[in-house]
């Protein structure tokens, strides 16, 4: 898998090159994932420090979702994989998915 590159051409014969799409991963409350869990997820796939892994678990325990990145489109999907890997390996329901910026 290749970085997306989109080439358009301009009305004075220039060509131009798009930059690739950005892709939000988000997290999902639940009620069953421990909340060291998610903590531990945030740290280990999203590489957040303790604090803003425990503010952005917070957020999530309390709006329903919250942003765990942003990423080219490759990078979004590896980490939503990851994160859906370790916690079916840790038998939890967490759920993270991508969306287009």
């Amino acid at each position: 898998m290749g970085f997306e590159t989109h080439l358009q051409t301009v009305q004075d014969g220039k060509i131009k090159i798009d930059k690739p799409k950005k892709y939000k991963v988000l997290m999902h409350n639940d009620d069953f994932t421990s909340m060291e869990f998610v903590v531990e997820v945030l740290m280990s796939v999203f590489r957040k420090d303790e604090v803003t892994a425990i503010l952005l678990m917070q957020k999530i325990h309390i709006e329903g979702l919250a942003l765990c990145g942003i990423y080219p489109k490759e990078i979004a999907e590896t980490k939503v994989i990851q994160t859906k890997e370790l916690a079916k390996a840790n038998k939890y329901p967490l759920k993270c998915t991508m969306e287009e910026e």
